[in-house]
């Protein structure tokens, strides 16, 4: 059973959280975690006038998704970071390319989750999350979000991401602030609850 965890990350935050996300899935037996990234739209001088470029580094031996692969896999995970309380444009840009999949039906009764970052404690995690999931109703997805099972997100010693709709970490109005224990916990349950319910789906 493939698990397609697709994302799309400037700075790393969402990269990492990502990885916990396949580590959770490759604990369902018979799953198996596929990492991609989705093509980015920005061009390198940009890139490298937002200080991207050395984060980047980080992930470049990550393969660039194509469309077809959301169709050969039985569940997928997506990450992106928020912009303005949505995805980011580039995340959009290869979800709108999924017309053909769409009209096949390719993805009705596949598992599908999300996973998010924000610059600050409240800075769209939730928007994006649920705005993200009208996109995946449309294909005919079975939406998989964080259950309250996962009892980190009921926390308050700290300050951390993660609601029902999925997990999320908050990067710091400067990027410095990496994804927390919590937050990498919260990603590994999420891919495992996704992949074991897929699973299920699968029987």
């Amino acid at each position: 059973m493939k698990v397609l965890v697709l994302f799309y990350s400037m700075y790393g935050h969402v990269y990492r959280m990502a990885e916990a996300v396949a580590e959770g899935v490759s604990e369902v037996p018979g799953a198996e975690p596929v990492l991609r990234c989705v093509p980015e739209t920005l061009p390198p001088e940009v890139l490298r006038k937002m200080g991207a470029e050395e984060p980047r580094k980080a992930f470049a031996h990550v393969p660039v998704a194509t469309v077809d692969e959301l169709g050969a896999a039985d569940a997928v995970l997506f990450g992106t970071p928020t912009r303005f309380g949505n995805m980011c444009g580039q995340m959009r840009q290869f979800l709108d390319a999924t017309g053909r999949l769409w009209q096949s039906g390719a993805l009705v009764g596949k598992v599908g989750s999300v996973f998010t970052s924000t610059a600050t404690q409240h800075g769209g995690q939730e928007s994006t999350l649920l705005t993200f999931l009208v996109t995946l109703l449309h294909h005919g997805m079975v939406i998989v979000g964080l259950p309250y099972t996962f009892q980190g997100q009921m926390r308050i010693d700290e300050i951390t991401g993660g609601s029902p709709y999925g997990a999320s970490t908050i990067a710091g109005p400067d990027g410095s602030r990496f994804p927390s224990d919590n937050e990498l916990a919260a990603a590994r349950f999420q891919g495992r609850h996704a992949a074991a319910i897929a699973a299920k789906l699968a029987a």
